[in-house]
């Protein structure tokens, strides 16, 4: 009778060791609210439109996060994270299960992981989510550069291979190469410029970033090959400019921010060059500064400045001013509102006239449109909870 207790005894600890040594853990984030923008082109041939927004903040989502413990500090880790909307419940990422993110991989203590799937660039990973407006405040998406044309915010790439770098005193650093999964490689785009066959797309990335007390700085390169043909296709438009039938879509960032009592200041800027299937390539600079201050642990506020140029055959310039206000009613609950101007000027040559640029705020997840003003302001009030 006591050998049974005590193989029963044996047996349950066993269990709670095993237990111990591999969790899974169910994460989401809901983000909702009202948006009003004016110069929006509306089916009532109206300029402003008030509508209910979703994943502005940040975009809405539910995951499922995984550890194994396989011993002498190897671990095997996944994700699953899948995107929708909260006004409709309808799947995000070009209705993809798990849009978002989804990998499986290996970590090892005092190395970094190798992971294989749906995966951010390191655009996204050191830039996007540690030096810009969108990552500090909740000004989120629209606080991203014109339509995430720089991958700042949403570049998931498709059958990628990553390694990610454990951190060495503040150093991190990491490489990633997406295949395309075919044998096509090249096409020959529309006459009329709004669409065109193009090769498989698939993608090379890579970054490093530091990090130590008040101080972090990183960098970031992503080259994404006939990014139209990926699925999710690339959102790479801007205002009358053609960017479909593109053969690489390239970028390069810098991004720094310090931390000073109870707020943050930081800065970053992007390269990235549009190279068609055929004729010139063309360059989009975006320069942005900004700032945080926390007020009290629940009140903070933030504001921002970015200058985007359009170079080489277009003369576009766009200006855009961010604010935002933040209040948490507690660790997993806040409320929250924007306010978002942008002034646009210049004209881009095209069909061979001269057509005035417009303004665009917006990145691709959350993009507002316009009616081809050059001026357009938005504003928001919002709700985000995680759990």
């Amino acid at each position: 009778m006591k050998k049974t207790i005590l193989a029963a005894a044996a047996l349950g600890s066993f269990s709670i060791v095993a237990q111990a040594q591999s969790s899974v853990t169910l994460y989401g984030l809901l983000d909702a609210g009202i948006t009003y923008a004016n110069k929006v082109a509306t089916s009532t041939g109206h300029d402003s439109l008030v509508k209910y927004g979703d994943g502005v903040a940040s975009g809405s989502r539910w995951g499922l996060r995984g550890t194994e413990d396989l011993g002498g500090g190897l671990k095997a880790i996944f994700v699953l994270e899948s995107g929708f909307s909260t006004g409709d419940g309808t799947s995000g990422q070009g209705g993809a299960l798990f849009g978002r993110q989804a990998f499986v991989g290996l970590a090892k203590d005092g190395i970094g992981s190798v992971t294989f799937g749906r995966q951010y660039s390191f655009s996204t990973d050191y830039i996007g989510a540690n030096y810009t407006m969108g990552s500090q405040t909740p000004a989120g998406n629209y606080a991203y550069h014109i339509n995430d044309l720089d991958q700042l915010t949403s570049s998931r790439i498709n059958n990628a291979v990553k390694f990610s770098s454990a951190n060495f005193a503040g150093l991190t650093f990491g490489a990633m190469y997406g295949f395309s999964n075919s044998t096509q490689f090249a096409g020959t785009p529309t006459t009329t410029g709004t669409g065109g066959a193009q090769g498989s797309s698939s993608t090379y990335s890579f970054g490093a970033n530091y990090a130590t007390g008040p101080f972090g700085i990183g960098a970031a390169y992503t080259n994404i090959r006939f990014p139209n043909g990926a699925t999710p296709a690339f959102s790479v438009s801007i205002a009358n400019v053609n960017t479909l039938g593109l053969r690489d879509l390239e970028t390069f960032g810098i991004g720094a921010r310090y931390a000073i009592a109870s707020g943050l200041v930081f800065a970053n800027w992007t390269h990235t060059k549009f190279e068609p299937l055929t004729g010139e390539s063309s360059k989009l600079n975006n320069y942005e500064i900004g700032g945080r201050w926390g007020f009290t642990p629940a009140l903070s506020a933030g504001l921002g400045y970015t200058f985007s140029k359009l170079d080489d055959r277009f003369e576009g310039k766009w200006h855009q001013i961010n604010s935002s206000v933040d209040y948490a009613l507690s660790k997993r609950t806040d409320v929250y509102l924007l306010g978002i101007y942008q002034k646009a000027s210049g004209s881009n040559v095209v069909a061979g006239r001269n057509v005035p640029v417009q303004a665009e705020i917006g990145s691709s997840s959350s993009f507002i449109g316009n009616a081809g003003a050059n001026t357009q302001f938005v504003t928001r009030v919002g709700l985000r909870h995680r759990f």
